[in-house]
Order: C-alpha cells, then sequence, then structure tokens
C-alpha cells in the first residue's frame, strides 16, 4: 500500500507578495489586473473572507471587497520560490509529481530518510518549507492520489490531516460531490438532477449507469467514491498542452482587431517552444464572445509545427473560419497540444496576459 503526500502552498502567489511587501500583511490583497476587464490569480486569505476567489472577475472582486489591494503577478519570482519547495520535496524522495507551481504529490513509500511515518514527514516538510521561505503549506497524507489531494483541502491554511486505510469509503461518503477533484460545477448539476449529492450516493449507482450518463469518466467516478485510486505518482509527467490567452479591455469587433490581439499570443507560445524545443502538432484557437459564449477550432499537422510563420498562419485561419461573428469578442486564446519531446510537466499553464 502507498504512502502519498499532497502539498498544496497557501494562497501561493498572494502568500508571496505578502512576503516580500510587508505592508500587505494581513489585508485583503488580490494578484492580477484590476482593471475593468482583469481576473484574479489568487487571493489572500483576508480577501477570501469577502467571497473574493482566483479566476473572479476583478469588477466583481471588488464588488465584494472595496477595500481590495491588487497587486501585478511576478511569476518568475513564484517560479523561483517553486524551484527552492520542489528542492526540499527531493531531500525526502525522487516520487515527485508537480501539478502546477504551488502543488505537488510525493510517494513517500520508501523515502531517503527512512522514515516509516508518511505524517512525520509531512510535517517534516511543512516545517522546511516555512523556514526555507518563511511560508506556510497544506499538507494531505493518505494510500492514494485522490485522498491525499482531498486532505490537504480540509484543514486549510497551514494544516495537516491524514486519512488512514481504513478511513478512507467512510469520508468519501460523507463529502458533497462538489468537493471531489475532478467535479466541476457543470458536472455536480447533473450529479443532483440524477439524485446524486454525496460521495455515498455516488457508491449506490452502478459503473454502467454512470457511463451512461458521464461517458468514461463515469468509470473514474465510480472508483473514487470507493476511495479507490490506483494511479501513480509520475515524476516525469509530460505536458500535454500549453497556451496562453488574453481578456481584452475593450471588446473586439474587426477580423484585423483580434489578429492584431492574437500576435501578442503567439509570440508568448513560440517563445516557450524555442526555450523548451518543444512543439506541438495540433493548434486550438480559443475565442470568447461578450455574451461569454465559447467557440474553439483546432486542426492538426502531420508533423510537429516548427515554422512559426506556419503557426501564425494557422491560428489566423482557424479565427477566419468563425466569421462572421453574432458579437464582439471579450477573449481570445491560443494553444498547442500533441507535443513532441516535452519536458517534465512544471506548471499548468502559461502565465496569462493581465
Amino acid at each position: 500500500m502507498r504512502k502519498i503526500i499532497h502539498i498544496d502552498m497557501d494562497a501561493f502567489f498572494a502568500s508571496v507578495e505578502q512576503r516580500d511587501f510587508p505592508e500587505l500583511r494581513g489585508k485583503p490583497v488580490a494578484v492580477g489586473g484590476s482593471g475593468e476587464r482583469g481576473v484574479v490569480a489568487a487571493a489572500s486569505y483576508e480577501a477570501r473572507t469577502f467571497g473574493v476567489r482566483s479566476a473572479m472577475s476583478s469588477r466583481i472582486a471588488k464588488q465584494k471587497c472595496p477595500q481590495l489591494i491588487f497587486t501585478k503577478p511576478r511569476f518568475e519570482v513564484y517560479k523561483q520560490v517553486s524551484s527552492q519547495i520542489r528542492n526540499i520535496f527531493a531531500e525526502y524522495t525522487p516520487l515527485i509529481e508537480p501539478l502546477s507551481l504551488d502543488e505537488a504529490y510525493l510517494d513517500v513509500t520508501e523515502n531517503i530518510p527512512g522514515i516509516v511515518s508518511a505524517t512525520k514527514l509531512a510535517l517534516e516538510i511543512k516545517q522546511k518549507i516555512r523556514e526555507q521561505t518563511n511560508l506556510t503549506a497544506s499538507a494531505g497524507v493518505s494510500y492514494n492520489k485522490f485522498l491525499a489531494k482531498l486532505a490537504s483541502d480540509y484543514r486549510k491554511p497551514d494544516g495537516i490531516f491524514v486519512i488512514k486505510p481504513e478511513e478512507g469509503a467512510a469520508f468519501v461518503a460523507q463529502l458533497p460531490v462538489e468537493k471531489f477533484h475532478g467535479v466541476g460545477r457543470v458536472t455536480a448539476l447533473r450529479m443532483h438532477e440524477l439524485g446524486i449529492r454525496t460521495g455515498l450516493d455516488l457508491r449506490q449507482q452502478t459503473e454502467a449507469f454512470l457511463r451512461q450518463h458521464f461517458g468514461k469518466a463515469g468509470g473514474h467516478y465510480f472508483r473514487i467514491a470507493q476511495a479507490q485510486d490506483d494511479r501513480p505518482v509520475e515524476p516525469d509527467r509530460i505536458r500535454k498542452s500549453v497556451g496562453s490567452e488574453n481578456t481584452f479591455i475593450a471588446d473586439l469587433d474587426t477580423l484585423a482587431e483580434m489578429q492584431a490581439g492574437l500576435l501578442p499570443l503567439i509570440d508568448d507560445l513560440w517563445r516557450w517552444c524555442h526555450r523548451t524545443s518543444v512543439y506541438g502538432r495540433t493548434v486550438t484557437v480559443k475565442i470568447k464572445l461578450n455574451d461569454f459564449q465559447i467557440m474553439t477550432r483546432s486542426r492538426s499537422a502531420l508533423l510537429p509545427i516548427r515554422n512559426r510563420a506556419m503557426f501564425e498562419q494557422m491560428v489566423f485561419e482557424l479565427l477566419e473560419e468563425n466569421f462572421p461573428l453574432a458579437k464582439p469578442v471579450r477573449l481570445l486564446g491560443v494553444s498547442l497540444s500533441n507535443l513532441e519531446d516535452s519536458q517534465p510537466y512544471e506548471g499548468k499553464q502559461l502565465a496569462l496576459p493581465f
């Protein structure tokens, strides 16, 4: 049986800002753009008490918390701190699977110090993170990844929670399905319509029933309802896609305006490809209209796209396929997938422009 630790830094981006700028400590802070079309990338715990959350529009965030202080993101600093934390993990195990800059799974079934107790290891790691970075982390300890991640959320911030093998099924049974990682808002609503509101409700369904209503994901929901998760910690997890997007200050109406808006995103991705020597075969363009309707278009090449002019041409052709548009555009995004010769996965996405 595995011993898995999930480490999740507490309000990571906002906590780094409060650490580096003492005048922000104890105050509601949002990392992100403060403009009318800005988005909150991270919120301090002081801001969260007002209902401010990541991915919330800055306009709504300011309505909820008029005294909210916005700071511009410093992604290079966050990456440096994340690397520092990763080095701490490496003192305990080589089996580290980063999920983003601020969280990772660690398999400590066999560990470098030879400590039997995973709980003791998690406490040591939390203490070292505090000593070396002056930041706090929460830890979840369990026998699989699904439960370890649930556990790390249970006593935030600066908490630790352990789910033992004999406790897993009961823990999952009492949780609302919204708390399950992998069950988003839309899926949760569909489950509610089917009378599924808790882990126990989910467990009482057959796998065939769940697959009928949720497709391939139904098999996953069936297993986690039983507190089962056989996925190993993957230290060489490969990035599947890379993307960049931007919400514009003013809506875009013309094709020329949208092409101009896409160019910085194309440059953003191409710099990443050039730096990492990783290229993709599939180009996807995302368009969000001002009524929040989203459209995506994709096209794949036979070989990885290694020519910037070809990449730009494919992006523009995918954009043009959507014309004429019914309404103005508030957001554009570009992504590359089917990557070749990827580096180990180090983050969820590129830094999005604010």
